[in-house]
């Protein structure tokens, strides 16, 4: 049995989950009891940035700008559950990522490492295009008319210091002064949310389930800048009456200086259970 190198136990949270969310009513208690959970289910993004902490303990903060994941979200994650979170070194050049409920359920599991991610070269990310408008009359996303092999509309962010750090603080209880001051790194769990707003960007849909995520960071991501998301649309498909989509997607600087490169994968219309 591998032993852990780092551990770390937090206790999930959601601010009022009883608040009706029409963007995504699954991360609202009535929301989620609808669709047969027990509660409102806590954001993937959300997840895997309580998870962050114990990765630049494990493997140090060049992985913020040289460094790669894999998560794929296992079974949901409730407010108040108990998380312990744990890395394991497998290989020398791996590493595992767990995350378990106080039942011992596995909520999130991961691989991740330093460098170039084995799987970086299948991503396919569109050149840098300046961010474009939404549209005025944004469709029902289906699995008809999903833009398959397809560039997703481009779409720019702004985002501030303040903002950054009220994210890092209200959302991940993250009090790490590198995400914080007068030149903050954005958090790792705010790049990764921003595939999901990028197809909100052309498209309605929902309620929906992050499901995995692939992300290769390449650069440090300051906050204080106007960053452009852009993606491709890699397939949609059908499993257990789900329906999911798969975007490639990349995050630029003001400079047009790629970031971060991931692919995102999530169920966009939830079979009730």
């Amino acid at each position: 049995m591998t032993t852990p190198i780092v551990t770390r136990q937090i206790t999930a949270f959601m601010h009022d989950p009883d608040a009706p969310r029409p963007s995504n009513p699954i991360h609202s208690t009535d929301g989620g009891r609808e669709y047969g959970y027990k509660a409102a289910l806590i954001g993937g993004v959300n997840v895997y940035g309580w998870a962050t902490p114990v990765i630049l303990e494990a493997i140090g903060t060049t992985w913020l700008e040289d460094g790669w994941i894999e998560v794929a979200f296992r079974r949901p994650t409730y407010p108040g559950d108990v998380m312990t979170v744990r890395i394991l070194d497998t290989s020398g050049e791996a590493f595992e990522l767990q995350m378990d409920n106080e039942e011992g359920q596995r909520c999130l599991l991961g691989t991740l490492g330093l460098g170039t991610a084995p799987w970086f070269r299948d991503l396919n990310v569109p050149t840098f295009m300046p961010g474009d408008q939404p549209p005025k009359s944004k469709p029902q996303l289906s699995l008809a008319n999903a833009p398959v092999h397809r560039n997703l509309r481009p779409k720019a962010v702004a985002l501030s210091n303040i903002e950054a750090s009220d994210f890092s603080t209200r959302l991940q209880a993250d009090s790490n002064a590198r995400y914080h001051g007068e030149k903050p790194l954005v958090h790792p769990a705010w790049l990764a949310g921003q595939m999901t707003h990028l197809l909100h960007h052309s498209y309605d849909y929902g309620p929906a389930i992050h499901a995995k995520s692939q992300i290769q960071n390449l650069a440090p991501a300051y906050a204080g800048q106007t960053l452009t998301v852009t993606g491709y649309c890699h397939e949609v498909y059908e499993r257990k009456d789900h329906h999911y989509i798969v975007n490639d997607g990349a995050i630029w600087s003001e400079h047009a200086e790629e970031l971060m490169r991931l692919r995102h994968t999530a169920i966009f219309k939830v079979a009730k259970r």
